[in-house]
């Protein structure tokens, strides 16, 4: 069962944190991975435990935000490992040190760009790059790294982010309507704060109040995405699915 044995993978954002773990994940059920990273040092370290473990895995350094680089990236994968059959968009962009440090009203619109750019443009161009092969192969499997952020409103000042999460969850909703028949789904997952994102004494605060008592880690968010990749998904997609420790549950 999930079992990924001859399926290609692209992860986006893929060269730390939960891209890393969710990697990981759909490698060791058998898939290739396709390593995105904006930085293509952080991308080989995790090509080089990948493919000590057996796996084949290869870097695709690319800027999510630049379609042009996104199609050289993806031909280059694609060249080096097959048809990419799963694309999971983990890339992802919070604002000047990982927040938006400022209410809307007092935000700077210059760090608006950011945050949306990543988080919705970067989705829609992986997704255009690689749609037309999944439809035309009659399999896909596409997931989306998203937040609550994008669907419930919080005090701390991550408005832009949130519109560009927000965005990307109902893009993906449409993607999923507009390819079911072709064998392609398109799903979210929602997180919560995750490892990573301590810092800031509001984070701190907001981290003690998950229920289960920890932030998430990127061994959480793995199962989930070789679950959405599987052929046993099939009948699942247009769904967001929040996976935080019981923090947001609508």
């Amino acid at each position: 069962m999930f079992d990924l044995t001859g399926r290609n993978a692209l992860v986006t954002g893929a060269g730390q944190g939960v891209g890393a773990g969710i990697a990981r994940a759909l490698a060791a059920r058998g898939a290739a991975v396709a390593v995105n990273d904006v930085r293509p040092e952080r991308a080989q370290q995790v090509v080089d435990e990948l493919q000590a473990s057996g796996a084949r895995a290869v870097v695709a350094p690319f800027d999510v935000t630049a379609y042009d680089s996104v199609r050289a990236g993806v031909a280059s994968s694609v060249a080096a490992i097959g048809p990419i059959d799963i694309l999971v968009n983990n890339a992802g962009n919070g604002g000047r040190d990982g927040m938006v440090p400022a209410q809307f009203r007092g935000s700077d619109p210059e760090t608006w760009h950011g945050p949306v750019d990543v988080n919705l443009f970067g989705v829609m161009n992986c997704c255009h790059v690689v749609l037309d092969a999944m439809c035309d192969n009659g399999f896909g499997r596409i997931v989306t790294i998203a937040s609550g952020a994008g669907m419930v409103g919080l005090r701390i000042g991550v408005s832009p982010y949130a519109a560009g999460k927000g965005g990307a969850i109902a893009f993906m909703r449409h993607l999923a309507v507009e390819n079911a028949r072709k064998g392609v789904t398109a799903n979210t997952l929602a997180l919560g704060l995750m490892t990573g994102n301590e810092g800031s004494d509001v984070t701190k605060a907001l981290a003690q109040q998950v229920p289960v008592g920890r932030l998430g880690r990127p061994d959480d968010i793995g199962p989930f995405c070789v679950y959405l990749a599987s052929n046993e998904a099939a009948w699942f997609t247009g769904q967001t699915v929040h996976v935080n420790g019981g923090s947001v549950t609508s």
